[in-house]
């Protein structure tokens, strides 16, 4: 029991850190000379630009932004829900609480990770000034993490929705 206690808590933690790096590193479409994410673009590593309300489609990336602070957030509320719960339940009870806010941590993640796959093209085209020398780029590695993360968090939230408090 103690063995999946470890594993469980151990999952959790690296979920959160998924969505702590993916909502904070900046590799959200990258490329040769470039890195974009949903905060800023660099061009040549030192030009960069933050994301601000001069950008089209700003309340597409604030979107993104926001889902992605709030399943960061939602997670660790989780984690720390889960830990008083470990003292708190009666024997035989679920993590239904704990369950709950965790999958509410994997719908922002998958939100977000959505709205980016699906309006990425339409944000560079719109903002060709921002945006001109990001055409040749691929996913990059955060918002494959996001994916992972949401993967992880919905995994990790049906464990805590079969899990029962035992001695």
């Amino acid at each position: 029991m103690l063995v999946l206690l470890a594993f469980i808590i151990i999952f959790h933690i690296t979920s959160a850190a998924l969505l702590f790096v993916a909502t904070i590193d900046n590799a959200w479409w990258v490329g040769e000379e470039f890195f974009a994410d949903i905060w800023r673009v660099c061009v040549n590593n030192t030009n960069c630009t933050e994301l601000n309300d001069t950008v089209q489609d700003f309340s597409t990336v604030q979107a993104v932004q926001a889902t992605m602070i709030l399943s960061t957030i939602l997670c660790c509320i989780a984690f720390l829900i889960f830990v008083l719960q470990l003292f708190r339940l009666k024997q035989g009870e679920r993590f239904v609480l704990t369950s709950i806010i965790q999958l509410m941590a994997c719908l922002c993640v998958m939100i977000a990770a959505s709205i980016y796959t699906d309006r990425r093209k339409d944000i560079h085209e719109r903002n060709q000034e921002l945006y001109a020398q990001t055409s040749g780029g691929s996913f990059g590695y955060s918002f494959i993490l996001a994916w992972v993360a949401f993967a992880f968090t919905f995994i990790s939230g049906l464990m805590y929705l079969i899990l029962r408090k035992r001695k």
